[in-house]
């Protein structure tokens, strides 16, 4: 941590060790009750589940990149201007119109299961579903932690843009060997096992799912007292 603190000779793979590091602790507590909450809810199975897992991985390494990249441009004043209020406020945003697009979502399930309705314009949203994970989780990397503070703490003093997002994307990659590449794709396969032979109750899955997001979101507000 000295190392990291001073700046002094520290290479791609410490930053990335440093990734892994949160990664396999404090990113699973933090962010699986936002992905297993989607994935489950969704109730599509493993593939769809690993695939919208991956896409939450990916925002936040893009989301870790650019912020690198900032605080390599612009100096430590980056990680000061994203401390808590501002993070928490991103993420309860993405959390809300998370928990939003699964409600709509909910709707149109059980009017497209509703005799003589079709299905197939719902086929064709299935892609545009991997947005709301994604956004989650560039908004997840906004949470303040020692490690995301060592990082941009790191990449200001580098006085480089392209140097900075090279440790922000060492850091992401890190991050991204997670238990919940495993634990998201298993939620989806118990949403979908729950609702086998129950079509009735995918739309009241999705509906919970989300409402806990928007409680989610809610809270990260600083809405709620608890």
């Amino acid at each position: 941590m000295n190392e990291l603190a001073t700046g002094g000779q520290v290479g791609l793979a410490t930053v990335w060790l440093l990734g892994v590091s949160m990664g396999l602790t404090a990113c699973t507590v933090t962010c699986m009750p936002f992905i297993g909450t989607w994935t489950f809810g969704r109730a599509s199975g493993t593939r769809e589940a690993f695939r919208h897992t991956l896409m939450f991985l990916a925002g936040r390494v893009l989301s870790y990149t650019l912020l690198a990249g900032a605080a390599g441009m612009a100096g430590l004043g980056i990680a000061k201007s994203l401390g808590g209020p501002l993070g928490n406020f991103a993420i309860g945003l993405v959390s809300i119109a998370s928990g939003i697009w699964m409600l709509a979502r909910a709707r149109q399930t059980q009017c497209a299961s509703k005799p003589g309705a079709g299905i197939q314009p719902l086929r064709f949203q299935c892609r545009a579903d991997s947005a709301p994970p994604m956004a989650m989780g560039a908004a997840l990397a906004l949470t303040p932690c020692t490690p995301l503070a060592s990082l941009l703490a790191l990449a200001a003093q580098t006085e480089s843009v392209g140097s900075g997002a090279g440790y922000g994307l060492a850091f992401g990659l890190g991050a991204a060997m997670t238990p919940i590449l495993l634990l998201a794709p298993l939620a989806g396969r118990l949403g979908r096992e729950l609702k086998c032979g129950r079509g009735w109750l995918l739309p009241w899955m999705m509906r919970a799912a989300g409402i806990v997001l928007l409680v989610l979101g809610i809270r990260r507000l600083g809405y709620w007292p608890f």
